[in-house]
C-alpha cells in the first residue's frame, strides 16, 4: 500500500480551486488505488475546538464531541479528491452518508495521528458511491473512527453491491426541539470545518452549481442534531450513522425528532413541518 504523508495541507482556498479547475472524465472502475493518506502529530487545539461547539451548539460539558474529529480528517480527504489517484472530479459529488465510532474520549492537547484509506465501491441507481475510511490514533491505538459515503453520478455502470438504506424508519419519532439554519452558517461552519464548497457559501455562488439557495453542510446538521441528543457530559464510547435525504435550503428552519432509550436514540431531522427529512440517523452511547 502507497503512504502519503501530508505534513502541509493545502488551503482552503487552494484545495477548493484545484477541484473546481479538475475535468476528470466519469468513467467505471474496478476498484479504489491502494492508498493511504497520513497526517501525523495532529494536536487538538482548544481554540479550534471552542469555535466548532459555537458554530454547532455544544456546550463546553461536552468535552470534545465525539463528531468533531471529522474535522480532522477533511484535508486528507481533500488532498485525496484533488490527487491523481482519485478516478473522478469531486465536482457534483454528493454526500450520502457518515458512520462515526468513538472508541475511547478525546481531549485537548491531544497528539493524533489521522489516517485516510479507500473503502468499498457500491453500486447506486444515479451512479458510482464510494467509501472513505478514517482513523485516528493516538500512541498507536485506534481511539476513533468513521466512513463517509459519497455518491460520483453519471456513471453508467457502477460497479459493487446494489445500495440499499440501512436506516428505515421503525418507529414513530416525537417533535424534540427546532433549530434555526441562518443564512451564514454555511461560511461560519465552513470558516471551522475547510469545506468552503460554493454551495454553502451564498445563494450566488450556490446558484452557479444548480441551487436555488446555499445550502447548510450534512455534517453542520449531524452535529447540530447530536448536540441535543448527547447529554451534557464527555462520554467514552459513541456510534453515529446518518443518511442524507434532502438539503437545508439557507436561512432555514429544520426541526428534530427522535425517540430516545436510556442511552440510545433514533433520529430524523426534519423540515420546520415536520414532513419531510432533511436525514436519518441512530445513536448510541456509554
Amino acid at each position: 500500500m502507497k503512504i502519503v504523508e501530508i505534513n502541509s495541507p493545502s488551503t482552503q482556498l487552494g484545495a477548493v480551486l484545484r477541484l473546481l479547475r479538475s475535468r476528470k472524465k466519469r468513467v467505471s472502475v474496478e476498484v479504489l488505488p491502494e492508498i493511504c493518506y497520513v497526517a501525523s502529530n495532529v494536536v487538538l487545539d482548544d481554540g479550534h475546538l471552542n469555535k466548532y461547539r459555537a458554530v454547532c451548539g455544544f456546550k463546553e460539558s461536552h468535552g470534545v464531541p465525539f463528531i468533531y474529529p471529522q474535522i480532522l480528517t477533511f484535508s486528507l480527504m481533500m488532498e485525496f479528491l484533488g490527487s491523481q489517484y482519485c478516478p473522478w472530479s469531486a465536482i457534483g459529488m454528493v454526500h450520502l452518508a457518515n458512520r462515526i465510532e468513538q472508541h475511547k474520549p478525546l481531549y485537548v492537547g491531544d497528539d493524533l495521528r489521522v489516517e485516510l484509506r479507500m473503502g468499498d465501491l457500491i453500486s447506486h441507481e444515479k451512479g458510482q458511491m464510494f467509501n472513505l475510511e478514517f482513523q485516528i490514533l493516538r500512541d498507536n491505538e485506534l481511539v476513533w473512527q468513521a466512513i463517509q459515503s459519497t455518491l460520483c453520478r453519471g456513471i453508467s455502470q457502477p460497479v459493487g453491491e446494489n445500495y440499499k438504506s440501512i436506516l428505515a424508519p421503525e418507529f414513530v419519532l416525537s417533535r424534540q426541539a427546532v433549530f434555526s439554519a441562518p443564512r451564514n452558517i454555511g461560511r461560519r461552519y465552513g470558516k471551522v470545518s475547510g469545506d468552503v464548497n460554493p454551495i454553502h457559501l451564498s445563494a450566488l455562488t450556490a446558484k452557479a452549481f444548480g441551487f436555488k439557495r446555499a445550502i447548510a453542510h450534512g455534517m453542520w446538521s449531524k452535529a447540530r442534531a447530536l448536540s441535543a441528543l448527547l447529554p451534557e457530559e464527555q462520554i467514552d464510547q459513541a456510534t453515529a450513522v446518518v443518511e442524507f435525504k434532502r438539503p437545508i435550503y439557507l436561512p432555514g428552519v429544520a426541526s428534530l425528532w427522535s425517540r430516545r432509550s436510556a442511552r440510545s436514540a433514533q433520529f430524523e431531522l426534519r423540515d420546520s413541518k415536520g414532513e419531510e427529512p432533511h436525514l436519518r440517523g441512530k445513536l448510541s452511547y456509554s
